[in-house]
């Protein structure tokens, strides 16, 4: 019976650690996901311009790999992927742990009911 009030305190504080991960990363999540909206609109943007260009008769065009502007914006996005591929992990790796502790705390509570019954 003492190892059962040893995990209610650990399912409850599991659900804690839940509320309180999804507290502090929603703004930050929020804030990641309105700079990404902003980089994919201007891809889209970019890309509709494009492919309108040959309607416009222009068929080719050349790009400076070392325009400040064009390094600057490749930077952007990099860090931008950088940081979400950081949050996703993140993520990843708390919703694993999570997992594990709720599989086991339904283990234990299997455990009681068939003692129950």
């Amino acid at each position: 019976m003492s190892d059962e009030a040893e995990r209610g305190p650990q399912i409850i504080d599991a659900h804690q650690e839940l509320v309180r991960h999804v507290e502090q990363t929603a703004g930050r999540i929020r804030a990641l996901s309105m700079l990404t909206i902003m980089v994919a609109a201007v891809l889209a943007v970019s890309y509709l311009y494009q492919l309108v260009l040959p309607l416009a008769g222009t068929t080719a065009v050349s790009v400076n790999l070392t325009d400040p502007v064009n390094v600057g914006t490749e930077l952007v996005v990099l860090l931008l992927v950088v940081l979400w591929l950081y949050v996703g992990l993140r993520d990843l790796r708390f919703s694993s742990r999570l997992s594990r502790e709720i599989r086991l705390a339904r283990s234990k509570e299997e455990d009681i009911q068939d003692r129950i019954s």
